[in-house]
């Protein structure tokens, strides 16, 4: 899947995507609890921001400084008619190339969108990315390969390296995992916290 296409096809759920979530607490205990562990918390990165609802307001509300990204024009309009104060990028997560390092970095439900071949990379971007001592929080599916769902008329496209590469990759990457829970269970949703040494 390219991320350019994976953009257009949430172009077209933006609106109600965001009208969807506004009043969701979907991950929200999860990215406090990696919160929790961040002992700065200068700027952080939202990876696969969407429209900015729920994940905006917990890291804002936490007093964070905060880049947003997302393949999605239409979402980051949206995102950046509801929070201008936040800095808001229509980008490719496997492209950009950050200014600076993050003290929090959160990828919820974002990067299991990715190209296959592009997990290990990116898992390890993600952790280049991080001052010393920062947090990252991400999810991904407990399994190993890629396959495609149909939803909202679309066919949506998944892909994992499962737990086991997960956390072989953070930990090459000078990354030590502080929390894994499959919070979803008997689904294969899995998230990971992890902290920079």
């Amino acid at each position: 899947m390219d991320p350019k296409v994976l953009g257009t096809k949430y172009d077209k759920i933006a609106q109600w995507w965001h009208e969807g979530h506004l009043a969701s607490n979907y991950g929200l205990d999860q990215i406090k609890r990696a919160i929790s562990y961040c002992a700065n918390k200068g700027n952080a990165l939202d990876v696969g921001c969407g429209s900015g609802g729920r994940i905006t307001k917990e890291l804002l509300a936490s007093g964070f400084s905060i880049t947003g990204l997302d393949v999605s024009s239409q979402m980051i309009e949206i995102a950046r008619a509801n929070h201008p104060e936040v800095n808001f990028l229509n980008e490719d997560i496997c492209t950009w190339q950050p200014p600076a390092k993050f003290d929090f970095i959160v990828a919820w439900d974002s990067i299991f969108h990715l190209p296959f071949k592009s997990q290990v990379p990116v898992v390890s971007k993600l952790c280049g990315m991080l001052n010393n001592d920062g947090i990252l929080i991400y999810s991904f599916g407990n399994d190993y390969g890629e396959h495609e769902n149909k939803w909202r008329d679309d066919t949506f496209y998944y892909s994992t390296i499962g737990i086991t590469e997960n956390l072989r990759v953070i930990s090459e990457n000078s990354c030590r995992c502080m929390h894994l829970e499959l919070d979803q269970y008997p689904q294969k949703h899995v998230y990971v916290i992890a902290q920079r040494t």
